[in-house]
């Protein structure tokens, strides 16, 4: 099953799944209301590699806690990304088998093309 993990209300998240197709099949997971599960977090894991590649180094939090002053572990990002959703690079989108986590240009071009809209 297609997938999306975003953040209600991000407008960047708002921004990208209005763009896609309204007929796309895909399960949306509002992580603020319904927090990531660890079997969840696993499975994303799985397909990322690594739970840094999951983690956002952009969030508030990462700065009030001085986490970009410490040597996180695999093991750290996978802490803080099960105790707080802003901890999770947004969105997340799994199709099929292939993960794509974030928001940047390169990322959403290739989810696109994945879709075949572009």
């Amino acid at each position: 099953m297609n997938k999306i993990y975003y953040l209600a209300s991000c407008d960047t998240c708002r921004k990208i799944i209005k763009a896609l197709p309204k007929n796309l099949e895909l399960a949306y997971h509002d992580i603020k209301q319904d927090p990531i599960t660890e079997v969840e977090l696993e499975q994303l894991h799985q397909l990322a590699g690594s739970y840094e590649a999951l983690f956002s180094k952009k969030a508030v939090l990462y700065k009030t806690l001085n986490l970009k002053d410490k040597t996180l572990t695999e093991e750290d990002y996978k802490k803080y990304l099960l105790e707080h959703y802003t901890f999770l690079s947004r969105p997340v989108f799994v199709i099929g088998d292939e993960i794509f986590i974030g928001n940047t240009q390169p990322n959403i071009l290739k989810l696109h093309k994945k879709l075949g809209l572009v």
